[in-house]
């Protein structure tokens, strides 16, 4: 995909789109302002930063509409106004001008991330890169990534019952991963044997996924030369790694340190302390992921709008990546207060997830 492609965005709510130039652009202020500073803003403020002329009292009236419409509050006694969930929202989807980077700030990107792609593995390739993007969006980087890509080098099948055998998987950066497979009843120790040369002459340098399909495909070339029990062993083998399930992905997150940097009051210390006990519970963060892994470009879920961070009010700005084949294998993104810099983050996200894709591309 070339970078000036569309980043897709979920369309605003009609009623709220009806708002006249007016609303929009004092609305508009208290949003950036509250971006800006993570402070209130009041009517004499807004007064002052509008384009058109306007009152105090004109733009309180018009304040009064926008809390009407769900898009602000009060907070405390507080005389400001604060953007709501809903508001900001509606700023993201109807108002933000996503900026498209400019070339000095993608050449960056693309270098800082490019200079990863000499890592040894998948998993070290990512790592570098979520340090690097969780530097430029001064956030939490999360990646969700299969373990399925690593490439394999070895299997070997050890029995440990007469009944149970135990696969290693070794994978060409080293990794080991062990499985227990269920053998058939009555298996000798000739088709265990049989089964490791069978796999091991069709398995290097490819991905468990690869393995799978190839070896399938193989198994049903190679029926009538293969003992039946050797073809269960070879099968339960290849079943005990068809996974595609949760626990078959793992969950990077870097950058926690940046959540503490830019925090207004007590209450800022605990949202991140929620946020951070969130990101320990990672089947929740998983969970969510997995739901962008469907989506065509940058998803945007601010505060409770995803379940998992409603408490902390966080904000998660998560963009698939792809493989060679162009295949969806996971999904990057940032993690941070609902207070992000959008028009910057989302863009960098966007082009981030292309540069990996491109990386795992060769």
């Amino acid at each position: 995909m070339a970078h000036h492609d569309p980043i897709h965005l979920i369309a605003p709510r009609a009623g709220l789109a009806q708002l006249n130039e007016r609303s929009r652009d004092i609305f508009r202020q208290i949003v950036e302002s509250y971006l800006a500073t993570g402070e209130p803003v009041g009517s004499r403020n807004i007064s002052r930063l509008i384009a058109m002329p306007l009152s105090p009292a004109s733009v309180r009236n018009v304040m009064a509409d926008l809390e009407h419409l769900g898009l602000i509050y009060a907070p405390h006694t507080s005389a400001g106004r604060l953007p709501t969930e809903l508001g900001l929202r509606f700023f993201v989807d109807a108002l933000m001008q996503v900026g498209d980077l400019n070339d000095a700030e993608r050449q960056s990107i693309q270098s800082q991330l490019t200079s990863v792609g000499q890592a040894q593995s998948v998993e070290a390739a990512l790592d570098q890169a979520l340090t690097r993007l969780s530097g430029l969006t001064r956030t939490a980087a999360v990646v969700l990534t299969p373990k399925s890509n690593t490439r394999l080098k070895h299997i070997e099948f050890v029995r440990l019952e007469p009944e149970k055998a135990l696969v290693i998987l070794v994978g060409e950066d080293g990794q080991v991963e062990n499985r227990v497979l269920t053998l058939p009843p009555g298996v000798p120790s000739s088709a265990i044997t049989e089964a490791g040369n069978f796999l091991n002459s069709r398995i290097r340098g490819r991905t468990l996924a690869e393995a799978r399909l190839e070896l399938e495909t193989a198994l049903g070339e190679a029926r009538a030369e293969l003992d039946q029990l050797t073809q269960k062993v070879i099968s339960a083998g290849i079943a005990s790694w068809s996974g595609g399930d949760n626990e078959d992905r793992q969950l990077i997150v870097r950058g926690h340190a940046n959540l503490l940097e830019d925090l207004h009051a007590l209450e800022d210390l605990e949202r991140v302390r929620l946020l951070f006990d969130d990101l320990e519970t990672k089947r929740g963060v998983i969970d969510l992921l997995g739901r962008a892994e469907t989506a065509e470009g940058v998803r945007i879920f601010i505060g409770s709008e995803n379940k998992l961070f409603s408490l902390s009010g966080s904000s998660t700005i998560i963009s698939p990546y792809r493989d060679a084949a162009g295949h969806i294998v996971g999904v990057l993104g940032v993690i941070g207060p609902t207070r992000l810099n959008y028009a910057r983050v989302i863009p960098t996200v966007d082009y981030a997830a292309r540069i990996v894709s491109r990386l795992l591309g060769g």
